[in-house]
C-alpha cells in the first residue's frame, strides 16, 4: 500500500497531510485540502515493496503543467532542490512503477490506472 505524508514546510515542518490507499491516490485539485501550491518535503513509501512506488507531482489541476517523478520509497526535505517547492497542484500516487509514457498519458487525458482512488474538489 502506497504511503504520502506531504509537508507544507521544508524539512518536514508545518502542516501535514496524509494520503494512503491500496493501489494508490491521487488529487486533482490540492485547493479541496487548502494546500495548493505550499509543498515543500515529502516523504513516499510502500509497505509491501518500497522499490515499487511512483509519485508524481503537476504544477497545474488535473494532473496538468509541469511535473516531477520520484520512483520508489524516498523522503525529500527540500522541494527547492529538485526546482519544484511551492507549486504542486495536483498529484498520482501509485504502487508500481509508471513509465514516462504513462505519465505523459495521464497528463494528456486525466485517465488514470485502474483501481486508483480519485480525489476531487
Amino acid at each position: 500500500m502506497p504511503r504520502l505524508a506531504l509537508w507544507q514546510g521544508l524539512n518536514f515542518t508545518v502542516r501535514r497531510i496524509l494520503f494512503s490507499g491500496e493501489d494508490g491516490v491521487a488529487v486533482r485539485d490540492l485547493r479541496a485540502f487548502r494546500f495548493d501550491n505550499v509543498l515543500s518535503s515529502f516523504t513516499l513509501s510502500n509497505a509491501e515493496d518500497p522499490r515499487e512506488v511512483t509519485l508524481v507531482l503537476f504544477s497545474g489541476i488535473n494532473y496538468k503543467g509541469n511535473f516531477r517523478v520520484f520512483r520508489g520509497a524516498q523522503a525529500v526535505r527540500d522541494l527547492r532542490t529538485r526546482g519544484f517547492n511551492d507549486v504542486t497542484s495536483s498529484f498520482v500516487l501509485v504502487d508500481e512503477i509508471l513509465t514516462n509514457a504513462q505519465i505523459r498519458r495521464i497528463q494528456r487525458t486525466g485517465v488514470l490506472p485502474e483501481d486508483v482512488i480519485t480525489i476531487s474538489q
